[in-house]
């Protein structure tokens, strides 16, 4: 049994948040370059070189790369050998996001109450995701979610007589709804399985892959590069003008589910799809 103090976990979370919102993830950076150099559109490359410029102006001027900073999404992957101590851990993650919010100078976007909106000026509660793994580590991801994005997105309880094509419909026709409304290019994070809620959580977890990673089973790896190839025919184009980057790149994360279900989630993330993650 090893002894973790949530102090440490308070403090990276607090870390996570900043570095996150301010720097994007290499592979992100790399992939919307990449996408840059092969657009035919003009209007699209102008777009891109100036989503291009903000990335590389954050970074310069030490500042987030969105002024919507997001609502704090926390995975937590805890080893079953670890032993928490020094407080609780719920109130340790708020308390991380509060100092990194405070202390970061990020926009503060949370209400208490969904209806009331009087904003809790700190940023907190965080969305926090909980999962036992093996081992003696705690993994810590922060995945600051924007709600320009975030409020595009959708679950589609599919019959599973709609099988493989009824999932490529159904995120084809969220994105199209979504059109320029998620600051494309976007990021696609799919579920599949599951139940209503699990696919959700799915889909989040998702955005938080590697762009250069696809799903270990050649059968939905060869379906996310579909999905991107149809994506990408839709003519949305960075911000809505329209080119051939609509989506830089699509995930999928399933899960065995009912006899009777299929249920699917659509979890769109903007350009500025932020995740980082820490080892403690």
């Amino acid at each position: 049994m090893r002894e973790v103090s949530v102090k440490l976990i308070c403090d990276a979370v607090a870390r996570l948040c900043i570095s996150a919102n301010k720097t994007l993830p290499c592979d992100l950076v790399e992939r919307l370059s990449d996408f840059q150099k092969a657009e035919t559109n003009p209007t699209a490359v102008s777009v891109l070189n100036d989503l291009q410029d903000n990335i590389t102006a954050a970074k310069e001027m030490d500042i987030p790369v969105c002024q919507d900073t997001g609502m704090a999404v926390v995975f937590l992957n805890i080893g079953q050998d670890v032993h928490l101590v020094d407080g609780d851990l719920r109130e340790a993650v708020n308390n991380g996001v509060k100092k990194g919010y405070t202390e970061g100078l990020l926009r503060k976007s949370v209400v208490a109450d969904p209806l009331r909106r009087v904003n809790t000026d700190d940023n907190t509660p965080a969305i926090l995701h909980i999962d036992i793994v093996k081992g003696d580590k705690v993994e810590i991801t922060v995945a600051p979610k924007g709600f320009g994005s975030e409020n595009m997105s959708k679950i589609i309880m599919l019959n599973p007589a709609d099988s493989r094509q009824g999932v490529i419909n159904a995120v084809l026709s969220a994105v199209k709804d979504a059109a320029s409304n998620p600051c494309p290019p976007m990021v696609i994070g799919v579920g599949i399985g599951g139940d209503f809620e699990q696919c959700a959580y799915l889909s989040k977890k998702a955005l938080c892959r590697s762009a250069d990673k696809r799903n270990s089973d050649s059968f939905y790896s060869e379906m996310e590069e579909e999905l991107l190839t149809e994506i990408n025919r839709l003519n949305i184009g960075p911000q809505g003008f329209g080119g051939d980057t609509t989506a830089l790149y699509v995930n999928i994360e399933v899960a065995p589910t009912h006899i009777a279900g299929l249920p699917v989630a659509v979890n769109i993330g903007c350009h500025v799809t932020r995740h980082e993650s820490c080892v403690i």
